[in-house]
């Protein structure tokens, strides 16, 4: 698989509470914290940059479990460019590239162009701090092919407040809301709500984070309308660079049990 890839972005915050600095506050406006924008006015008097369309539901989204089922060992280290899994091929590429003004954002994804098929898969994305609360935008979908053509508009916005974000995107092909509330340095919560128009199906869900930094451990646990619990465990394993993995997840309307161990490595 080729890519083609130009992105600006900001760099990545440490993992607390696994990190020996103090967490990175979600409010904070210094130049480093791009990525979980600040929505407040900056002491020259401007809107602050909304950051990028993907992470509109990024707060909401990190304090709900992963599903990890089976024993895994993870190893973050790229050990050759040698070692690979496919063909030497282009089976698919894409360009994106992002620009970020004082208060808004601008990305544009092309994808999988095709002269010779007259295909092309063209994503537009555009953020605007309307204040220092307020965020609005959307994003276009636009696919070309032989037998088809067609566009999907989206739009989005977000307000949040020192201690929650809500966030909703709504469209042709359905509507994503979701809500963030940080109780305190140890408790985060939240609740997502998605409906789509192609599957016809609606689903609520509520997440909550315990963080426990005196004992580098963090615990994350969910429920949903699927009727689907669950939760999981990480633990440092300090001296070591490692992370213990532990989780459960119980379908009850599918009569379905999950449980996983695993070792993050790095």
């Amino acid at each position: 698989m080729g890519s083609v890839l130009a992105l600006s972005s900001g760099p990545g915050h440490q993992n607390w509470p696994f990190s020996t600095d103090p967490p990175p506050s979600r409010w904070d406006t210094h130049p480093a914290h791009w990525d979980i924008p600040p929505r407040w006015e900056r002491k020259d008097g401007r809107l602050p940059n909304p950051g990028s369309f993907h992470s509109l539901h990024r707060s909401c989204k990190e304090v709900f479990p992963q599903q990890v089922e089976g024993v895994k060992m993870i190893i973050n280290k790229t050990l050759s460019s040698f070692f690979k899994t496919q063909q030497d091929q282009f089976v698919t590429w894409q360009f994106e590239t992002e620009y970020r003004g004082n208060d808004f954002t601008a990305a544009v994804t092309v994808a999988n162009p095709d002269i010779l098929r007259e295909s092309v898969i063209l994503v537009a994305h555009f953020l605007q701090s309307v204040s220092s609360g307020l965020v609005l935008g959307g994003e276009l979908v636009y696919h070309r092919g032989r037998a088809e053509e067609g566009g999907i508009l989206t739009l989005a916005g977000q307000y949040s407040r020192p201690n929650w974000v809500a966030t909703l995107n709504a469209g042709k092909g359905g509507a994503h809301a979701s809500y963030y509330h940080r109780a305190n340095k140890q408790i985060q919560v939240g609740v997502e709500f998605e409906a789509s128009t192609r599957t016809q199906e609606t689903t609520a869900s509520f997440g909550y984070q315990m963080e426990l930094p005196e004992a580098n451990m963090v615990f994350r646990g969910m429920v949903n309308s699927r009727c689907i619990i669950g939760g999981v465990l990480e633990k440092r394993l300090t001296p070591l660079p490692a992370t213990l993995i532990m989780g459960a997840f119980v379908n009850h309307r599918g009569d379905k049990l999950q449980v996983g161990l695993g070792v993050n490595v790095g």
